[in-house]
C-alpha cells in the first residue's frame, strides 16, 4: 500500500495537471521568468488553520527553490487580518501554485474549524464522547480531509475499506443476520491473517443482543433515539460485566447533527460519527496576496 506522502504527491501532481495543463499562459505572457517576489497568506475569517504542512509540500513539489516562512501552525486558531505564512520565490511559481494551495488550505481549515466546534461543544457539555468522521469525503482528497479532522480535535474512523471491518445494514441483510455476518468476519480475518477491528451496526434490540453474543470491538447504534441509546449503552456495559468480557466501544450514527448531538453524548456513547464534517463543510476564507499589496485588500 502507498504511504500518505505518496498519495498526497500524486494528488498534487494530478491537481497541477488539471489546473495548468500545457502552461499558465496568463502568467507566462506577462511575468518574466527571472522575476522574484513574495506573497503572504492572509486570513479573512475566524477559524482553525489546517493544511500548512500540505501547502509546504505543494510549493516544494512545484518549485524546490521556493522558501516558506510559517507564522501560524496547523491547529492554531486564526482571526481576520492574521498572516499565516509568507512565501518567497519566482513570481511565476507564486502565481501558479496559488490556487491549489488555497483550495487545500481553505477546505482543510473549514473541516478543522467545524470539527473543533463539534468536539468543543461535547467537552463543554461535560461528556467524554469523541467526534468521528466518515468515508463521505471528496474523491482523491480523503487523506487530507481525514488529517483536517484530527487537526480540529476529532478522531478518524477507518480510512477506507481496508483498515477495519464495518458490518453495516446491507452486509447484515445479505448475510442473513448479525450472527452470520460477525461469524464470517472473524473467519475471514483468521483465514487471511488479518488483525482488523470488527464493528457491527445494529438497528434494534435483537441485533444488539446478537452482536454482543458474537463479540465485536465496537457496536454502532443506527438511528436510535437518545433515550434508547442510553438504555443500549447501559445494556452493553452490564452484558460485558456479567460475561466477564471487555466492553465493546459504542458509537451513535444516523442523521445526528450539531443541534441534536448533546443528548446522544450524554447517553454515554464513546463516539458520534458525522458525515457533515467532510461532505457539507464550507471552506475558510483566506487569500494569497503579493507582499506590499495591502492597499488592495478590503478588510
Amino acid at each position: 500500500m502507498k504511504s500518505v506522502d505518496e498519495l498526497v504527491d500524486e494528488l498534487i501532481d494530478l491537481s497541477f495537471a488539471e489546473d495548468i495543463g500545457d502552461g499558465d499562459h496568463t502568467t507566462l505572457c506577462c511575468i518574466p521568468a527571472d522575476a522574484m517576489g513574495k506573497s503572504k497568506l492572509l486570513i479573512k475569517q475566524p477559524g482553525v488553520l489546517a493544511g500548512v504542512e500540505i501547502a509546504k509540500m505543494v510549493f516544494k513539489r512545484f518549485d524546490p527553490t521556493m522558501e516558506v516562512e510559517v507564522l501560524i501552525n496547523d491547529g492554531e486558531e486564526v482571526k481576520p487580518g492574521d498572516i499565516a505564512m509568507v512565501v518567497s520565490g519566482k513570481e511565476q511559481s507564486l502565481l501558479q501554485t496559488e490556487r491549489l494551495m488555497l483550495n487545500i488550505l481553505q477546505r482543510m481549515s473549514g473541516i478543522a474549524t467545524m470539527t473543533r466546534k463539534y468536539q468543543q461543544a461535547l467537552i463543554d457539555a461535560g461528556t467524554q464522547t469523541h467526534v468521528l468522521d466518515t468515508r463521505k469525503t471528496t474523491p482523491g482528497m480523503r487523506m487530507l480531509e481525514k488529517q483536517a479532522v484530527k487537526i480540529g480535535g476529532g478522531m478518524n474512523h477507518r480510512i477506507g475499506l481496508f483498515d477495519m471491518i464495518l458490518l453495516k445494514d446491507n452486509h447484515i441483510d445479505f448475510c442473513g443476520g448479525v450472527h452470520n455476518a460477525i461469524t464470517r468476519a472473524k473467519q475471514y480475518c483468521k483465514d487471511h491473517n488479518k488483525d482488523l477491528k470488527i464493528e457491527c451496526e445494529v438497528r434494534n434490540w435483537k441485533e444488539l443482543e446478537e452482536a454482543l453474543a458474537e463479540g465485536c470491538d465496537r457496536i454502532m447504534f443506527d438511528n436510535f433515539t437518545p433515550a434508547d441509546t442510553e438504555k443500549a449503552v447501559k445494556f452493553v456495559a452490564d452484558y460485558a460485566k456479567e460475561h466477564g468480557m471487555t466492553r465493546p466501544e459504542t458509537e451513535s450514527s444516523g442523521g445526528i447533527t450539531f443541534d441534536t448531538m448533546i443528548p446522544y453524548a450524554k447517553a454515554g456513547v464513546d463516539f458520534i460519527s458525522f458525515g457533515a464534517l467532510t461532505h457539507s463543510v464550507k471552506g475558510l476564507d483566506m487569500s494569497f496576496k503579493a507582499d506590499g499589496s495591502d492597499k488592495l485588500i478590503i478588510k
